[in-house]
């Protein structure tokens, strides 16, 4: 039996304690080095005696899928490997250990027959997954899910859970669409640190100029593009040539150095500038890989050159200095990096951290590299999030603020109020006066524990004004009784907007200007080219007198213009095939006709 650390215990019980008690996914946050695959083992245990049931444990990759699977097999138990790339597919013991692809075709045949499922690296709960889960529940509907990683956060949606260990709701600033309902737990990096159960990190002076990489921005996707990558990091020889020299000089006594490059190439511009006896350079592409980390393991090569392939689930404790020589999108690598170092080596000090890609200043701007700054890609435009304790459920979200320029007070509720407490009102939709909230919040984020219905308290709604119920703002249509909820107003300007975006309906438009040129058509008749300026468009129309119409259209064109002289106060066209046709002149613009039906 393996005797669990006083925090493992701690996460552990709190895990027990949330599904006994709810059905909503939750999850416990544990760094580099608190041991993950403990906390799996021992949940997995006391949830299958609990239940009776099965426990499926999902991996992203077959090595934490067997490393999770060895620390269960060491509590004394047994245990399933599912998994095609660790080249088992069994289903014998009642705990199954697999990776999400090859557990995918047994979910729906096999659902009920798990009561839970343990997901590792949780904060990449794909589509995958989430269909794995939904099949399960399908012959199991209360099946429990149970999340666990270091890192509970993406580059584009910030935090994947909702409500904090602190009972605190999330805005949605800092946590896009969560899959998570709650953080059950938190051991940082600094706790374990302080506890002794990490090495020291030491952040190392660079005495020579950096990569360019403040430069690279993050497309919609959270990635940097290629090509700008290739131009930061990639053949620039002499300065990487410099990083090196300057890099292994700082390392001096140290023993297991890891350098993270920016590409393959760049890689080998990397290892040109070492001694080759004691490098190697590996990536996705190196065939002998595992050869050349178990040299590396041994302490017979000093220096190892990656991409992209030692950032997680790489365990060797005897890495005692890393230098960072790519940028990384998100503060979640740049998290799983760092703790590549971090583990517990006889005769290990500190883990030396060099950073030649501005890493440090572009994810920890306070200075601590454990503590990285996160939010979801579309922040809201407010200040920092300030707490509001709901009036229905008592429980507390964090919302963005609202500028406070007449420096009102903030009440425990989250509304404006004066000196007195008394609440600052403001009007609503309908004209009635309302408190004002002191943030851009609109509703309680929490949900009931066992049905996982939404809190329904809102600081800012829309009422139905056939029901009385409270929507959403930007709520169509009611929820309660599903009537139309936008106003006739808003339906005016909705239906105006969308009449003047199509120029194949009849338009009638104010005037700007009018220029004429003539010249011939193709067919070789004289004719007019008229380029119409108006509010929204500029088009052209060709009058000529090939035809009774055309003739009878340019006169017409003509009179209204004075014989071309002057500019009418307004025109109706409308756009036929490839062509612009008038249909008049003189009459009140859209515009002019909207504002007369709003004043009704």
């Amino acid at each position: 039996m393996i005797t669990l650390r006083p925090y493992q215990q701690e996460a552990v019980d709190k895990t027990i304690e949330w599904v006994k008690k709810s059905t909503l996914p939750c999850l416990a946050e544990m760094s580099v080095g608190a041991g993950k695959s403990i906390y799996i083992a021992e949940v997995a245990r006391i949830i299958h005696g609990m239940s009776g049931k099965r426990i499926l444990c999902l991996a992203p990759r077959s090595e934490l899928v067997v490393q999770n699977h060895s620390k269960y097999v060491g509590l004394g138990l047994k245990a399933s490997i599912y998994s095609a790339s660790a080249k088992q597919k069994s289903l014998r013991h009642p705990v199954v250990f697999a990776t999400p692809m090859t557990f995918k075709p047994m979910a729906h045949r096999l659902g009920g027959d798990f009561a839970a499922v343990v997901i590792d690296e949780c904060e990449g709960t794909t589509p995958v997954i989430q269909e794995i889960i939904d099949d399960m529940k399908k012959g199991n509907p209360n099946l429990r899910v149970i999340g666990t990683t270091g890192t509970p956060f993406t580059t584009n949606g910030g935090y994947v859970y909702r409500e904090d260990d602190e009972g605190r709701a999330l805005p949605d600033s800092l946590a896009k669409d969560p899959y998570y309902a709650k953080k059950l737990y938190t051991v940082s990096t600094r706790q374990l640190l302080d506890a002794g159960y990490l090495t020291p990190a030491i952040v190392g002076d660079t005495g020579c100029e950096s990569y360019d990489a403040m430069t690279l921005t993050p497309n919609r996707a959270g990635k940097f593009a290629p090509g700008d990558v290739e131009r930061v990091f990639v053949g620039h020889g002499r300065k990487t040539a410099v990083i090196v020299a300057d890099a292994m000089e700082r390392m001096a006594g140290r023993k297991s150095i890891v350098f993270f490059a920016a590409t393959i190439k760049h890689a080998e511009e990397i290892y040109a500038s070492l001694h080759p006896g004691i490098a190697a350079v590996v990536s996705g592409k190196t065939k002998d890989r595992a050869e050349i980390l178990e040299k590396f393991g041994r302490g017979e090569l000093r220096v190892l050159i990656n991409v992209n392939v030692l950032t997680v689930g790489w365990d060797c404790p005897r890495v005692d200095g890393i230098v960072l020589m790519r940028a990384t999108e998100s503060a979640r690598l740049l998290a799983q990096i760092i703790g590549r170092g971090l583990r517990l080596f006889e005769g290990k000090q500190d883990v030396l951290l060099l950073d030649y890609a501005k890493n440090f200043e572009r994810h920890a701007k306070d200075g601590d590299i454990f503590n990285p700054s996160i939010k979801a890609a579309y922040q809201s435009e407010g200040g920092d999030p300030i707490e509001a304790v709901c009036e229905s459920c008592s429980r507390v979200n964090m919302f963005s603020a609202r500028p406070n320029d007449s420096g009102f007070l903030i009440d425990v509720n989250g509304y404006f109020a004066d000196l007195t407490g008394e609440r600052i009102v403001t009007q609503n939709h309908k004209g009635d006066m309302v408190p004002m909230p002191a943030h851009f919040g609109r509703r309680c984020q929490h949900s009931h524990l066992r049905t996982g219905e939404r809190c329904d308290y809102y600081w800012s709604c829309k009422v139905c004004p056939v029901c009385d119920h409270a929507n959403d703002i930007a709520a169509r249509f009611c929820s309660g009784c599903k009537c139309e909820l936008i106003d006739p107003a808003s339906k005016l300007i909705e239906m105006h907007q969308a009449h003047k975006k199509d120029p194949t309906r009849p338009q009638t438009e104010e005037v700007l200007s009018i220029t004429y040129t003539r010249g011939v058509s193709r067919a070789g008749n004289d004719m007019i080219t008229a380029e119409i300026t108006t509010p929204r468009r500029k088009f052209p129309v060709y009058l000529l007198e090939n035809s009774t119409g055309a003739a009878n259209k340019k006169l017409a064109f003509e009179m209204a213009t004075d014989g071309f002289k002057t500019t009418p106060r307004s025109l109706s066209y409308k756009k036929t095939g490839d062509f612009w046709e008038v249909l008049g002149f003189g009459g009140p613009t859209d515009d002019e006709q909207l504002q007369q039906r709003l004043a009704v």
